[in-house]
């Protein structure tokens, strides 16, 4: 399979002096669609690795990252499964299996070094905008559930990427960590919990903000906002021929030729990748969720709670509604966030439309879908019944949580959409897929993201895996190669069982992002959380880290 490969300015053959910018000639290098943090990722990546390829990102609404990576429409954890119960599961031995939590903790630490590599160079600025250290904890009750969390924490001892874990089932121990979660509790419930200082919370809209602002500086870099795109074809030299539409110019229509189309567009990637009409698009469909959280902004509740806990799953329930109560940082502020509660609607995206479900089935994706339907009937059963939940239902499952919680402290906050992956199967006609999945064409000159969780908190492995499928002779080259060993330090290095590597890139990028260290008392309480009176815009830049 051919992998498709940009040529340079010079094979293009431009003309001394001419820039390829798209109002002048209306062909780019890279089209990027979609105004969250995976174009905004690649187009870092790119503006590192080739500077000299003109970028244009185009976004249907009038900012950057308004949809699913705005702070307030995630729950904003760094997901590394620290504290993620979906991420273990028990196998019908009874064990626990942890290769998933493996995988998404190595993930997490390449994200880490792309965002200490952007601090280091000025492009992302002041790491508590963004990433804040948060302790992650896994927290349950009743004696099944904590035999589980008893297995996964001695199963998780095993691997280098979660030393520093503590456990305790004594509830004057977890007292101490989480006050707020065990006050007003019956003492005889049993319970038990896991911490590890090394957790963060992120704000994923501030990251493509600060990202985006940075490449908007570049010559080669071009942002369309307030653009749709609403066709697309290729051109008989395999580069693409996208039409946009000026939402803010009566729907004025162009076209921009572009040699590599990445569609980073959230919920409305798949209709876009159907757009394409490329024959790996075939039998793809996609199941949205929504979700709402309760959120307090209470000082006097707020600053009572330090930790991100999760629980466990409601039987039937999708990933992403595993109940936690989150410390959050946005904006410089400090608010507790509690949920999600699923929603469901027919809408792709938060600002999308009821008919984006509809738009999306065609002959190759319905059967697929009723299969789904079919073998997930307790998924369809526990969202009946989460759509169908009043407020008092909602204020009662944060009790089980929080005890003591008044309601007069909490409102209602609508999340983004999420798109599940539904993918044709041989065997089975159809699945649903957790988590994201990357579909280009054979020639590589189209690739679309689509998922959900944890995406955004593995953007960079992400697009560091297109680059390496997509690009593969600019990732053999030696530019390149000495490149993205600086971006990533451990670039083809898998840190579990590897305790040196490990730990030297987990004080690296503590000590660059201004993190604590996983291991208990190492840097507790010397890094604080801003304080909630101080916003972003107070925020001093941060000076070059030298190493």
């Amino acid at each position: 399979m051919r992998k498709y490969g940009l040529a340079t300015p010079s094979t293009r053959r431009l003309e001394k002096g001419q820039k390829a910018h798209v109002a002048e000639q209306n062909t780019v290098d890279v089209l990027l669609i979609g105004g969250g943090i995976m174009s905004a990722t690649l187009g870092a990546f790119l503006q590192d690795l080739q500077p000299d390829w003109s970028v244009t990102l185009v976004e249907r609404l009038d900012g950057i990252a308004r949809e699913s990576s705005n702070g307030w429409n995630n729950a904003g954890t760094g997901h590394s499964a620290l504290a993620e119960l979906n991420y273990t599961p028990e196998n019908p031995g009874g064990a626990v299996d942890i290769t998933k939590a493996i995988k998404i903790n190595e993930s997490f630490q390449i994200s880490r070094q792309f965002w200490a590599w952007q601090v280091r160079n000025n492009v992302l600025r002041n790491p508590s905008s963004f990433i804040n250290s948060v302790p992650h904890m896994s927290f349950v009750w009743g004696e099944e559930n904590v035999n589980f969390l008893r297995k996964r924490f001695h199963a998780l001892q095993s691997s280098t990427l979660f030393q520093g874990m503590e456990y305790s089932e004594d509830p004057q121990q977890i007292q101490q960590w989480i006050p707020l979660i065990m006050e007003g509790r019956d003492p005889q419930q049993k319970v038990a919990a896991t911490r590890i200082l090394g957790g963060t919370d992120v704000n994923f809209g501030e990251i493509t903000r600060q990202l985006v602002a940075s490449l908007e500086k570049k010559s080669q870099f071009t942002l369309n906002l307030s653009t749709e795109v609403r066709a697309m074809r290729r051109n008989p030299d395999n580069s693409w021929r996208v039409t946009v539409a000026d939402l803010k110019n009566n729907g004025r229509r162009r076209d921009i030729n572009a040699r590599f189309v990445f569609i980073g567009a959230g919920g409305a990637s798949l209709r876009l990748l159907q757009k394409s009409g490329i024959p790996q698009a075939a039998g793809y469909a996609g199941f949205p969720v929504g979700g709402e959280f309760l959120v307090t902004e209470n000082p006097e509740v707020v600053n009572r709670h330090l930790a991100k806990v999760y629980g466990k799953a409601s039987v039937g329930a999708p990933p992403m509604s595993v109940p936690h109560m989150d410390t959050r940082v946005l904006d410089g502020k400090r608010v507790l966030l509690f949920g999600p509660f699923a929603t469901f609607s027919t809408r792709f995206l938060k600002q999308g439309s009821l008919a984006d479900l509809f738009a999306t089935i065609n002959g190759s994706n319905l059967l697929p879908m009723a299969h789904v339907g079919l073998d997930n009937f307790s998924l369809v059963k526990y969202l009946v019944g989460q759509v169908l939940q009043s407020d008092e239902d909602r204020y009662e499952a944060l009790c089980q949580y929080y005890p003591d919680a008044r309601a007069e402290d909490w409102r209602l906050w609508t999340a983004g959409q999420r798109v599940q992956v539904i993918r044709k199967d041989a065997q089975k006609g159809g699945v649903l897929r957790l988590g994201t999945e990357l579909v280009s064409s054979d020639d590589g000159s189209i690739a679309a993201l689509l998922g959900a969780s944890p995406g955004a908190s593995t953007a960079a492995p992400i697009m560091l895996n297109l680059l390496e499928n997509l690009f593969p002779e600019q990732v053999a080259s030696a530019a390149w190669q000495e490149k993205l060993r600086q971006i990533i330090p451990s670039w083809g290095i898998e840190l579990n069982g590897n305790p040196q590597a490990a730990s030297e890139e987990l004080r690296y990028t503590s000590e660059v992002l201004q993190l604590d260290l996983p291991l208990p008392g190492s840097r507790a309480g010397q890094a604080p959380l801003p304080d909630p009176r101080i916003t972003a815009a107070q925020h001093e830049p941060l000076a070059d880290i030298a190493l």
